[in-house]
């Protein structure tokens, strides 16, 4: 059993009220009198009369506050059934599409598991932004938040993947409308992702960015061994090796692995980007080759 599997079979499948906060944004407290004062939610109880909420009353959670920052006050709101409030807000959903609503929208259909929705989100969001822009605006904020869901253990595996999935295909349709227009063929910049390592979305959108601008890429994916990165090193031309490092490699493993890398490139012109959560553990590392290493996609960008 992998990490992810064990991570899935002990993730909490009820809510308290500090998950719906997390994932919400609205305070306990608001909750609580929205509770009493509106009867919106009811909340139920342990055998030992701790108080818990279901995924139902999540998803009505966030389509309550879709409509609560849209004009809709909760007095109103209260007097709906939860069929209305659940249509009223997916009408929101197809009309409304700018970063704070959109963010709130999208965590809808993640936890709806609602493509049509995801896509409608999307659709709404292009008539007011290019890609870049939806992108850096609402992609990155929400995947964000994503990760301090990950992180306290509210979210689930499945709800990841799911939202995930679709912002990838998002980035892989653009990147092959841009149609490898190659016009600056003096460098090569080689896109991979280390053994094991699964999430991929940040050098999708590297990769999409490289293409924007007319540069040659080689996209090698997911969970590659460094060794298949000799044949490059046989090659007359200017490389640059571009990698994420999210989870993998694990803390015990991560200077060895830069090691190896280190050892693959010196005494080359070759040179590794990399970027990731995980270069905090190795910033106090001294390279021979060139290894440089970027805290956000951004700062790789300035540089390319």
């Amino acid at each position: 059993m992998n990490i992810k599997q064990i991570k899935l079979n002990s993730i909490k499948q009820d809510f308290t009220i500090k998950d719906l906060e997390n994932i919400s944004g609205i305070k306990a407290h608001t909750i609580r009198i929205w509770e009493k004062r509106y009867n919106l939610f009811e909340p139920q109880r342990t055998e030992t009369n701790i108080r818990f909420y279901t995924p139902t009353d999540l998803t009505k959670l966030l389509n309550v506050v879709l409509l609560s920052n849209n004009n809709f006050k909760i007095s109103k709101i209260a007097l709906m059934s939860d069929e209305e409030i659940t249509l009223q807000s997916r009408e929101l959903t197809f009309n409304i599409a700018v970063n704070d609503e959109a963010i709130n929208a999208l965590k809808i259909a993640m936890f709806q598991f609602d493509k049509i929705q995801f896509n409608a989100i999307y659709n709404n969001l292009l008539l007011k932004k290019n890609f870049r822009e939806i992108f850096y605006d609402v992609f990155i904020p929400f995947l964000d938040h994503i990760g301090l869901l990950w992180q306290t253990e509210t979210l689930l595996i499945a709800h990841e993947h799911f939202i995930t999935n679709l912002i990838s295909q998002k980035i892989q349709i653009n990147t092959e409308q841009l149609q490898y227009n190659i016009h600056k063929s003096d460098k090569t910049y080689v896109l991979f992702l280390p053994e094991n390592e699964i999430h991929e979305l940040a050098l999708l959108y590297l990769n999409y960015e490289l293409v924007l601008r007319g540069f040659h890429t080689i996209y090698l994916g997911q969970s590659l061994p460094l060794e298949n990165l000799k044949h490059f090193l046989e090659s007359d031309k200017k490389i640059y090796f571009i990698t994420s490092l999210t989870i993998q490699p694990y803390d015990d493993k991560i200077e060895d692995y830069f090691k190896e890398m280190n050892d693959l490139i010196k005494g080359t012109q070759k040179e590794f980007f990399v970027t990731g959560r995980k270069i905090e553990k190795v910033k106090h590392l001294k390279f021979e080759g060139n290894i440089q290493l970027f805290e956000s996609i951004s700062g790789l960008l300035k540089i390319i």
